[in-house]
């Protein structure tokens, strides 16, 4: 499987917002997670096309992500900036 324990704790070290890779819940590190799992569902479908379960799921991760943007957009927007800029997103 792609996305192991190992492999999460180490997004939440490389993006983790507060400094504290045990911070699971904050909403940069669930951004920064669903973007690591949006990048690999957008290169399975390059290569699996006709894969509309997988599709139907990344549509709903983009979903929740911007939701969450919208979220910290609302809250603090110094911290949705901070997380554009390190994620390289774009609204």
């Amino acid at each position: 499987m792609y996305l192991t324990s190992e492999v999460k704790k180490e997004q939440f070290k490389k993006h983790g917002f507060n400094k504290k890779s045990e911070d699971t819940g904050s909403a940069e590190s669930q951004i920064a997670l669903f973007s690591f799992r949006i990048a690999h569902l957008t290169e399975h479908l390059k290569e699996n096309k006709k894969d509309h379960s997988t599709r139907r799921g990344l549509i709903q991760l983009v979903g929740k992500r911007r939701k969450l943007l919208n979220y910290l957009y609302k809250k603090d927007i110094t911290r949705y900036r901070a997380v554009l800029a390190d994620l390289n997103l774009r609204k």
